[in-house]
């Protein structure tokens, strides 16, 4: 199990899902990731609304929250969060970046400062500075996060923009099946990617991996659970198998085995 204690910035380091029925999001995750849930009380009590943290072995893996806002599959989400030393700065550096500030850097007591942004091409990110939530606890294993990737119609636009926000250094190089690929790098350690969008998957957005044993297995799981399949189980040389799909409310998530 790979225990991470802190993230340098410029690392993705949370994801959360936004979704329409966050009771039968929770049911459907903890059945295909046997993850168990914390829940934490969220703005005023008469709002009735709170936020769950995922956990694998007592550790956060991930959040669910319900936005009584979205009402439609296009609006169900999950969302991929940057870490950073100083958010309010990263917000700045992202605006005269050509981003697009969505939420003002607001305060989390006792757990972080957070950030909303849509990149140059729309895509959306958010920013995290923890003070005490360092994000994702547990990475790299079977229902934990093991790889963020930007989908983006315009690939380029927004390299320059991840450099200036956070420090990521991007590096673009053929790869088998997917033509131009770029990774992205924090002290020289790959830490996510992003490729050209494509008709499987036209949205310009961060996508999730989850690790897991068997891909196809998984995938069986998915649809007996209700969800959908956007990319069927595929072999992706020097990488792993992997498998687009989403959950019963619509949201987008890949998954992948070595």
């Amino acid at each position: 199990m790979a225990i991470v204690e802190s993230y340098l910035q410029g690392t993705p380091c949370w994801v959360d899902l936004v979704t329409t029925d966050i009771v039968a999001a929770r049911d459907f995750y903890s059945s295909l990731f046997a993850w168990q849930y914390d829940a934490y009380p969220m703005g005023p009590p008469e709002a009735g609304l709170t936020y769950y943290m995922s956990t694998l072995h007592g550790k956060n893996v991930a959040g669910l929250m319900q936005d009584f806002e979205v009402s439609s599959e296009t609006d169900v989400h999950w969302n991929t969060y940057l870490a950073v030393d100083d958010a309010d700065a990263a917000a700045a550096r992202a605006v005269q970046a050509g981003g697009t500030l969505v939420r003002p850097v607001d305060e989390i007591p006792g757990s972080g400062r957070i950030g909303s942004l849509l990149d140059p091409s729309g895509a959306a990110i958010g920013l995290w500075q923890t003070t005490g939530h360092i994000g994702s606890a547990v990475v790299n294993e079977p229902g934990a996060v093991v790889w963020n990737e930007l989908r983006s119609s315009d690939v380029a636009s927004t390299l320059p923009f991840y450099e200036a926000v956070a420090g990521m250094r991007s590096e673009t190089e053929e790869a088998e099946g997917l033509g131009d690929y770029t990774q992205f790098f924090v002290d020289d350690k790959s830490i996510a990617g992003a490729v050209a969008t494509t008709g499987v998957d036209s949205r310009n957005a961060w996508n999730i991996y989850f690790a897991v044993d068997d891909v196809d297995a998984s995938v069986e799981k998915v649809l007996a659970l209700g969800g959908s399949v956007t990319q069927p189980a595929f072999d992706a040389g020097g990488v792993g198998r992997m498998a687009g799909v989403t959950d019963p409310q619509g949201a987008v998530f890949w998954l992948i085995s070595n």
